[in-house]
C-alpha cells in the first residue's frame, strides 16, 4: 500500500468519525431543544418523551436545521406562546455547543 493510499484511508476514516460525532451532537441538541420547548409548552411525563421523539424525527425531514426550527416554532404558535424564531435559533446554537462539549469531554 502506498503512502497516498494510507492517507486516503485515514482521511476517509476521519470523515466517517466526524460525521458520526456530528450526528450524535445534533441528536443531543435536538433532545435539549425539545426539553426546553416542552417546558414552555407544559409538556411533562410520558408526553415529554414522545415530544422529544417527534422533534428528533422532524430533523430527518430535510437537510439542515430548518425542519426542527419549523416544528418547534409551529408548536409554540399552536399553543399561542410568543417565542420568536431568533430565540429558537439562539437555543439551537447554545444547545449544539453544549452537546459538542459534552461529547468531547465524554471521549477523553
Amino acid at each position: 500500500m502506498t503512502t497516498f493510499d494510507e492517507r486516503e484511508k485515514a482521511f476517509e476514516k476521519k470523515f466517517a468519525h466526524d460525521q458520526d460525532l456530528r450526528f450524535k451532537a445534533e441528536s443531543r441538541r435536538n433532545k435539549m431543544l425539545a426539553e426546553w420547548a416542552a417546558e414552555k409548552l407544559g409538556i411533562t411525563g410520558p408526553a415529554l418523551e414522545e415530544y422529544v421523539k417527534a422533534v428528533r424525527k422532524a430533523d430527518l425531514a430535510e437537510k439542515g436545521d430548518e425542519d426542527v426550527l419549523r416544528k418547534v416554532k409551529q408548536d409554540f404558535a399552536d399553543k399561542g406562546i410568543a417565542i420568536d424564531e431568533a430565540e429558537i435559533r439562539k437555543q439551537l446554537g447554545e444547545f449544539l455547543a453544549k452537546a459538542v462539549k459534552d461529547i468531547e469531554s465524554a471521549s477523553k
